[in-house]
């Protein structure tokens, strides 16, 4: 008999704020995390603004010089999990660190401990890198981190697929609490690649917006980088009211395809597949949703082909939905991007109130669905989807439902 799945801890640190209820009051009030540059010289590049985490200082949770081990990723997805295992109130017993399953998304893994290695060789002419840059780049890092962290002895890996990771994680550890196969996981994903190397790279496929993310907006002009990383705890429901544990709400689905299509180029009937597939996972019926967190680029490619994805899936109940992108407020994390959008959208549920699309300015006729248009709104959903559509044609969808006291 499969489990149903709550989430019962949640951690997170974004451009919004360094924790859980720092980033709720910035989601629920739509305050942009989107500024200036600080951490390089951007002076040369077409695009000088991104959503850094501001303020974190990783000595406070990694003392005794430790921080220098862990990549800034990393370290990210160390905080998160810590916070979400405290929310949790969970007691592990032997038993439960053995089987609970550490599943994280990251596309870039250790970008900042790779550009130092380089820079130590071909412009400082040192002629060795730091003894630690392959542990500190490899993108299972921040899992093996956690794990180590934390004492959590159970299946632990990370997954790459790019913008999805993330939500490839968490459906992937959704699954495994679903079936048994794990009692309990920590999930989600994080992301910090504010490198020279990799914002040449991203200015080089002139997507970057040069002012802000105005997501299906007709005057978008592409994405804006952010970075961070978000975890959550997930375990039976049943597990999670016999504890008498807080539920932020319930997983219920889990959909992914790929287009096969193009490598940058998105198609409709990839993503509409992963909807219906996320649908029929968690047994529910297009209008039961009322609330979809949007991959929402802010690209010109991405928006209309998400809004004619989501009309294929709902037909008439589209009109119905509420439909937001919250990187408009926190940027796009790439593999951290799911994470940070699947802890919006559990908390709009649960809560009751839905993250706005900031800097929405011009009606696009070719987006033309209810983007709750830069004002937060006051709304009791049941259900609600959270797309991630990944360059390589790989979209991968969560299904959230609001669970009663």
């Amino acid at each position: 008999m499969p489990h149903r799945v709550a989430v019962t801890g949640i951690g997170i640190i974004s451009p919004l704020g360094l924790n859980l209820e720092e980033n709720w009051d910035a989601l629920s009030h739509g305050r942009i995390g989107i500024a200036p540059i600080q951490s390089v010289d951007c002076s040369k590049l077409r695009f000088q603004n991104g959503a850094e985490v501001r303020g974190f200082d990783p000595t406070k949770h990694f003392p005794g010089g430790k921080e220098d081990q862990l990549d800034r990723f990393a370290q990210f997805s160390v905080v998160a999990a810590r916070e979400a295992l405290r929310d949790s109130g969970i007691g592990l017993t032997p038993e439960l660190r053995e089987n609970c399953a550490v599943i994280c998304g990251s596309a870039v893994g250790g970008q900042a401990a790779i550009e130092k290695g380089f820079e130590d060789l071909w412009v400082a002419g040192r002629g060795r890198v730091h003894p630690l840059t392959i542990p500190k780049t490899m993108a299972n890092a921040g899992a093996s981190h956690i794990s180590m962290d934390l004492g959590l002895s159970g299946p632990t890996y990370t997954v790459s697929t790019a913008c999805s990771s993330a939500n490839h994680a968490i459906g992937q550890a959704f699954r495994m609490v679903r079936s048994g196969e794990a009692a309990m996981a920590v999930t989600g994903g994080s992301e910090a690649f504010f490198t020279i190397g990799m914002l040449r790279a991203w200015e080089a496929m002139r997507v970057i917006a040069p002012d802000t993310c105005r997501p299906f907006s007709k005057d978008r002009r592409g994405m804006i980088l952010g970075e961070g990383g978000a975890m959550m705890v997930l375990e039976p429901l049943e597990a999670a009211r016999a504890r008498g544990a807080k539920i932020y709400g319930e997983i219920c689905g889990f959909g992914m395809t790929s287009d096969a299509h193009h490598l940058t180029q998105p198609t409709i009937d990839g993503p509409a597949r992963a909807m219906r597939a996320a649908l029929r996972d968690a047994g529910l019926s297009p209008e039961e949703v009322g609330y979809i967190n949007a991959h929402g680029t802010g690209t010109p490619g991405n928006d209309p082909v998400e809004t004619r994805a989501i009309r294929a899936v709902f037909g008439t109940h589209a009109d119905r939905l509420a439909v937001s992108s919250t990187k408009s407020l926190h940027g796009h994390a790439l593999g951290a991007a799911g994470a940070l959008e699947a802890v919006a959208t559990i908390l709009a549920l649960g809560r009751g109130i839905l993250p706005p699309t900031a800097s929405y300015s011009q009606p696009d006729p070719e987006c033309d669905l209810d983007y709750i248009p830069n004002q937060p709104r006051a709304a009791r959903v049941g259900a609600a989807l959270s797309n991630s559509f990944a360059f390589g044609g790989l979209n991968a969808v969560l299904a959230f439902r609001a669970v009663s006291r």
